[in-house]
Order: C-alpha cells, then structure tokens, then sequence
C-alpha cells in the first residue's frame, strides 16, 4: 500500500428487524446476537493488523452515541462522531472524507457496515489489501462482491464485466469491471442473476483514495462536495457539522456515486459473508436440538419444532406443540410470531409505544 489507510465504519441503524433485543437506541451492530461480542465490536477487531485504531472512525446518530461510547470505552474519543440527523449512506460518507482529508488528504480509505458476520478474518484482509492496491494502482473506486450462496432477494447485486489485469488481481481475490448496480430484486430476477453467474451480492464497502471520492462527490454531487470543503476549512469542523448536515441531501452513497462514477471495479470477495438480516438469519448461529428449535440457552420443548428462541432476561421459556415460531424475551417486552412473518417485525415496531421501540 502507498497510502495511509483509514476506515470509516458505518455503525447507525434503526434498531427495527431485530426488536424487541433491538431499539432505536440500540441497534444490530450494538448487540451480542452471534458471540459474546457485538457486532461493531468484531468490526474493528477484524481490522487489527491492517489499520489502526486512531485511523477508524466510527459513524454512528445522536440516539446511540452513549450507547457506542460506553461499548468502546478505550477507543480515541475524537474518532467516533455521531450524525446530526439521518442522512443516508451519501451523506455519511461525505463525513468521513472530509474527517480523513483533514488529516491526510492523499490517503485511501475503506468503507465498512458495521453490522456484517464474517468469520475468516485472514481472508477478510487479503481481500480489503487487493482491493486497497487497485484503487491506488487505477484511481478507481473499488467495491467488494460476494458470490451468491443463493438467490436472495433482499441483497442489491454487482453485475460483473470483463476481468481487469492488474498486480492485485490473484486467483482468490479477481478483479472486473463494474457493469451496474442493481438493487433489490424479485425472488424471479435473483435467480437469473445467480443463474447467469456474473452476479455479486454487493456487500456494501468499497475502497477509494481520497482525491478520486473528492472529485467524485464535486462532479455528481456538488452540494455533498461542498460539504466537505467546508469540513476541511481551519476551525470548522463543528460548525459545519451541527449546521449544515441535516440540510444534506437523503440519498445513497450508490446511487449518488456508485452508479455514476467514471471507473469502479469489483474484487470477488475470498470470505464468508452473512448480512445477518433478521432473526432467521441469526438461527444458523444457535444451538440446534434435532428438531428445528434453536435457542441461545437452554429451552424446554415437547412436540415443539422449527422455533427459533433467543432469551435475553432471566425468564424461563418452554415451548409446547407449536412450531415455526420466533419468540424472543426481554425484561421488558415479548415478541411472538411466526417465522415466516419476520420481515414485517420493523412494521409491527412503528406501531409501539415510543418507549418500546
């Protein structure tokens, strides 16, 4: 790498699928829903090595600074900021080049969910490192794709071009053109595209140098671009930042710049990859007892199966010939409802009580 490398790692979120572990206040990437740490927490630990704490910033809202705060006690004070207002992916990513270009304005920095599982934390960083020097080497941005285990439809794909040869491309970590962006599909069109085999999940991080992102945001979207020359501006942080961020513009950092920016390439990903989208997902991470329940601790069942059960109070829980359920517990509230209904949880939330949601 010829750069000082720097990361953002985007830790908002409404705290909606998850509910009622998750709150607006305590979202995905602030729970304990895989190991006993949270999943911002995994985060960061995947990048030791690769680039360290002082040049992380952690982009969170107003309603979980305290609570990310508190979890990162030992983290620098100044590198997690909390958004205003909710601005979309565009805006956050503004942010957070204005932040690392007043620091090092030719550096190249990584964009990063803070709520992703990913286990193979080696391959994890021998990706992000192919992806790092294709950025430097072409002045591209560089996105990372994953290859389809199935055909989601709640993921936006990568349609893959032509291989691009370059010294970062390796058999495991393959660089191509970026044909388009597609977002979301019908469960139809996901199957064509894991059919025709040219189709990525896009995983939601991508790696620029500063000055491509800069002339990217100035060219396609000049009021963001201004933004950050303001950021940048001696003793203005603060000031911009309190004044001028919830007049930004609600759009994604896709379909702002993605979608029209000059040069953009895709490394396959050589990691595994779970979006861990919902409770159903979290249900291959917990512990299975033959017929289909699973449960972060221990549960009694009888002609019970294909539950999924996550207790997170001092409650006892016992199923009793029902199946296909999701029950999750808290010290203050109960959910119950059929797995197959788990997508439509952030619809239930809206209609709770403020002080539950």
């Amino acid at each position: 790498m010829k750069n000082s490398l720097f990361a953002l790692i985007l830790a908002g979120g409404s705290g909606e699928r998850f509910w009622p572990l998750s709150r607006r206040a305590r979202p995905k990437q602030l729970l304990q829903l895989v190991s006993n740490k949270t999943l911002l927490e995994e985060t960061i630990d995947r990048l030791e090595g690769l680039v360290p704490y002082e040049r992380i910033l952690i982009l969170t809202n107003v309603d979980q600074e305290v609570a990310a705060r508190e979890l990162l006690p030992d983290f620098p004070v100044e590198n997690i900021v909390a958004e205003p207002t909710k601005r979309d992916t565009a805006a956050a990513v503004a942010l957070a080049t204005g932040w690392v270009a007043k620091r090092d304005h030719q550096a190249t920095m990584l964009v990063l969910p803070a709520d992703h599982v990913i286990k193979d934390r080696k391959a994890f960083q021998e990706t992000l490192r192919a992806a790092v020097r294709a950025a430097e080497e072409t002045g591209a941005i560089v996105t990372i794709g994953v290859k389809p285990t199935w055909a989601c439809p709640g993921f936006g794909y990568i349609e893959q071009g032509e291989p691009v040869p370059l010294e970062s491309s390796t058999p495991a970590n393959p660089i191509f053109r970026v044909v388009r962006f597609r977002e979301k599909p019908d469960a139809d069109l996901a199957d064509r595209f894991v059919r025709d085999g040219k189709f990525r999940w896009n995983a939601g991080m991508f790696v620029s140098s500063v000055p491509t992102v800069l002339s990217e945001f100035n060219r396609h979207a000049p009021e963001l671009g201004h933004f950050i020359s303001q950021l940048r501006a001696p003793n203005n942080w603060e000031a911009t930042l309190r004044e001028r961020f919830s007049k930004l513009p609600r759009i994604s950092f896709d379909y702002a710049i993605m979608e029209k920016a000059d040069r953009v390439l895709v490394v396959e990903a050589s990691f595994d990859w779970d979006d861990v989208g919902g409770w159903r997902a979290v249900a291959s991470y917990l512990e299975d007892d033959g017929k289909g329940n699973v449960a972060n601790r221990d549960l009694t069942t009888l002609n019970a199966s294909n539950n999924i059960v996550f207790n997170e109070s001092s409650t006892k829980i016992a199923l009793l010939g029902v199946h296909n359920l999701i029950v999750v517990q808290t010290e203050d509230a109960l959910l119950i409802c059929h797995r197959h209904d788990a997508e439509r949880i952030k619809d239930l939330v809206r209609d709770l009580p403020p002080e539950l949601q």
